[in-house]
């Protein structure tokens, strides 16, 4: 059975989605992307400012499903240019401790929506 997970401290899905989904104990967050969920509107300051976005709305998902960036075990980075790694690489990893950080992967892609420079997902455990 399956638990939708939605709060109003991330931003409102701009498609048919929700922020996460609560499955056998495993929970999936879908792709977030630096909205201010206040105002629905993209933060418009330094790529330090939209990843910080980003992952304070992970955050708030993983706090509505009463969990921590602890329990997270995967996570999926997409940049539309990789030049912003270590930049975002670096915020990034101030949300995790190092010997227990995620697996995870970082790839490139095209575009994004709203032409944003990176989305992050994740896949937590209880």
């Amino acid at each position: 059975m399956k638990k939708i997970i939605n709060t109003p401290n991330a931003p409102t899905p701009i498609g048919p989605y929700n922020q996460a989904i609560l499955s056998n104990n495993v929970l999936y967050l879908s792709g977030q992307i630096p909205l201010d969920p206040s105002s629905m509107k993209l933060i418009d300051g330094s790529l330090e400012d939209e990843t910080t976005r980003v992952m304070e709305n992970l955050k708030a998902v993983l706090e509505a499903a009463k969990m921590t960036f602890e329990n997270v075990v995967k996570t999926s980075i997409f940049l539309s240019d990789m030049k912003n790694f270590n930049t975002v690489n670096e915020i990034y990893g101030a949300y995790f401790k190092e010997a227990t950080a995620p697996a995870r992967e970082t790839v490139e892609v095209a575009s994004l929506p709203k032409y944003v420079r990176v989305e992050i997902s994740m896949i937590a455990s209880l």
